[in-house]
């Protein structure tokens, strides 16, 4: 991608103001999206990102600038307004790249780029012929066949120098059913860091079929009565709860500016007993997976939370110097034109120790929630609000009628200690992540969990 002389070169330059580290990250990141409506394909789209980010360090003060000019003088250009936006004297360091394979722990069999169009159009159509032959009352179908080809380098001024290529794949169908003037929805959107072959193990068809069933439910839902409720949070992207709620606030971004509600906690009881939270990059072929971060450090498996005891913060360099901590292998960026900071990978509740058929019998009044939609959290306190896009009202230990409109109102730090029961169904939902360093992609997991007591938001 470049040249080891020039990276060199560029290093060199960027640290020639007195600033004690200097790191390089080039990246070429190319992507497809077919995107289809009722049958019929609308667009075709290719896009292309190419450029260089240079970030330096003076103890805790960081400056980082970025150029989409590879050219030689783009690149010094770039360090040298780095190096000036630091300015303290000048420096002259010995760098000595030395290059580090860590190994690639999520193999690709089909890349996307070397298959046709007409095929990826051809995989799409049978999701979205599935939705609509689902049932009379769906009305409209979309859907979109993503591929993302992301190759990295980085180097820095203590000899790294490493590359990473990243495939990542995804189809979303999404679904309306109508009747008598009134709408609903749904979406179904698997992805992996696979290429094609994840169509090998996710049926098309199947995601069609799967919008279209939560969209005709909710057609036929009354709405949720509101109130201090026991909810019951199934697997997968229920996971956004905790990914949202307090997820955010055990990364160092947070952490280290004392803007966390678990800040200063480690070692300390925040969970029950029955939670155990990882943030797992190394899951093979997982949507949210990394062979390293985007500072270059190899991914981790971090135990966030063990028994209800914090263990680790999600750590990247720069915050990591702030704490006294070493690096987890959690700092990712959206693109070259971000500056990393400490993210999620895979997180998730990990397996507990009651069967799920209990924690729903163990409901006399309450609320099944099947899927959960977006919502708004406040890392700073752990506020949140989540929609509820498929629920179920449980009466006697049994999941009843459908409802629509309700929403999860609560605190993390709260939510943590209510949830009693953690069953044995761990799944993974695929999502695109926010902040400062843009937006990445993640998975979100859990057994399907029960909340002792939480605000429902209804009507």
């Amino acid at each position: 991608m470049l040249s080891r002389e020039l990276i060199g070169d560029v290093l060199q330059k960027a640290v020639s103001t007195g600033a004690d580290f200097a790191e390089v990250f080039a990246e070429h990141t190319k992507s497809n999206a077919v995107n289809m409506i009722d049958g019929k394909v609308e667009t075709i789209t290719d896009n292309y990102l190419s450029g260089v980010g240079v970030r330096v360090y003076k103890g805790l003060r960081s400056a980082y600038a970025s150029t989409s000019d590879t050219s030689r003088a783009g690149l010094m250009r770039c360090a040298d307004n780095a190096a000036q936006a630091i300015a303290s004297g000048s420096a002259q360091m010995d760098i000595v790249l030395t290059e580090r394979r860590f190994g690639d722990i999520h193999p690709v069999r089909i890349v996307p780029a070397s298959v046709p169009a007409s095929r990826k159009a051809e995989l799409l159509r049978l999701g979205c012929q599935a939705a609509r032959e689902y049932h009379e009352s769906i009305s409209q179908v979309q859907g979109t066949l993503l591929d993302v080809d992301h190759s990295v380098l980085i180097a820095n001024t203590e000899g790294l120098l490493t590359e990473d290529r990243q495939i990542r794949t995804r189809m979303m169908v999404s679904a309306v059913a109508s009747r008598a003037g009134e709408n609903q929805s749904g979406i179904c959107s698997p992805g992996r860091r696979m290429g094609l072959e994840m169509f090998e193990e996710i049926d098309p068809a199947s995601v069609g079929r799967e919008a279209a069933r939560q969209a005709v439910t909710m057609l036929s839902a009354g709405y949720c009565p509101a109130g201090k409720m026991t909810v019951a949070i199934e697997n997968g992207f229920g996971g956004v709860i905790f990914h949202e709620a307090c997820g955010h606030s055990l990364e160092a971004t947070s952490v280290a500016m004392g803007k966390s509600q678990f800040a200063g906690k480690l070692g300390q009881q925040i969970a029950n007993p029955k939670v155990t939270a990882i943030d797992d990059g190394t899951i093979p072929n997982a949507w949210g997976s990394i062979n390293i971060d985007d500072e270059g450090n190899p991914s981790q498996r971090n135990v966030l939370i063990e028994n209800g005891v914090l263990k680790s913060y999600l750590i990247d360099r720069l915050n990591g110097k702030r704490m006294g901590m070493a690096p987890t292998g959690s700092a990712r960026r959206q693109s070259y034109l971000y500056e990393p900071t400490s993210r999620m990978t895979n997180t998730y509740i990990a397996n507990g120790p009651d069967k799920n058929e209990e924690i729903i019998a163990s409901i006399e009044n309450g609320l099944y929630c099947r899927h959960m939609g977006g919502g708004s959290v406040n890392p700073v306190t752990g506020e949140f609000n989540f929609a509820v896009t498929e629920g179920y009202l449980i009466r006697d230990g049994k999941i009843c009628e459908p409802v629509r409109g309700a929403s999860l109102i609560g605190k993390g730090s709260e939510i943590l200690m209510d949830i009693d029961m953690v069953g044995q169904n761990l799944d993974h939902g695929q999502g695109m992540c926010g902040s400062l360093s843009g937006s990445i992609p993640t998975n979100v997991g859990q057994p399907l969990i029960r909340v002792s007591s939480i605000t429902v938001g209804g009507r």
